[in-house]
């Protein structure tokens, strides 16, 4: 099994360990995991995100999942996604973990996945106290959940950049985010890779949650001819 997860910030890095708790103490030991970002950790990051030295986010996770988990094949790719690096760093038959904060990189890996033949996609994201986590599944090129495009025009017509377009002043100004809400959105992409991948159980393709009301609320969602 391969797994990709892009994206090491506040909802990344939380994924990513209790993900790699999971896969070397279950059946599914011997999976490779590609860590990817082209951002750095300091030390502002420290209040939601979970790291243990400052530097290039995929390489500090990748070490410190390495150490942890020593049965685990970790690597990273130290860059942010564009069109010229998907296909490095995504391939047929890839379980894909999306935890960006743009629309763009969002379209970007979705409309390349829908080019694939099989693939899992499963993106999450959030604000302050409210997010979503879409489940894009292709097997045998038919799509089985639909595209994060699908139901969503703000990603299919993203208005905003990709980090890499981004002006230095721009990546400085960082929308509030909050622990929890990071913590809720990982926790629910690990729920959507048990159900999706492991129970290969398709029916509810989105969620949508609120920490403040407490709730979380899947959504059945149709593919679009």
């Amino acid at each position: 099994m391969n797994i990709v997860i892009i994206g090491l910030g506040g909802i990344g890095s939380i994924l990513c360990e209790r993900l790699a708790r999971y896969l070397t103490y279950s059946a599914e030991r011997g999976t490779n995991l590609l860590l990817v970002d082209g951002d750095s950790y300091e030390a502002k990051n420290f209040e939601r995100q979970d790291f243990t030295t400052m530097g290039n986010k995929a390489e500090v996770k990748a070490a410190d999942l390495k150490m942890q988990f020593s049965g685990m094949n970790v690597s990273s790719f130290p860059a942010f996604v564009n069109e010229t690096t998907l296909a490095q760093v995504i391939k047929e038959g890839d379980i894909v973990f999306m935890c960006v904060d743009n629309h763009k990189t969002r379209m970007l890996v979705s409309n390349y996945c829908r080019n694939l033949t099989n693939v899992t996609l499963i993106s999450g994201g959030n604000d302050l106290i409210d997010g979503n986590v879409q489940i894009y599944v292709r097997k045998q090129g038919t799509d089985i959940t639909p595209d994060l495009c699908s139901y969503h025009p703000e990603i299919a017509n993203p208005d905003d950049k990709l980090p890499e377009e981004m002006s230095c002043e721009e990546l400085a100004q960082s929308v509030p985010q909050l622990y929890f809400a990071n913590l809720t959105a990982a926790t629910i992409m690990c729920q959507a890779f048990y159900n999706a991948v492991v129970k290969e159980q398709y029916e509810k393709s989105e969620i949508y949650f609120d920490i403040t009301k407490m709730t979380s609320i899947a959504q059945t969602r149709i593919v679009k001819n």
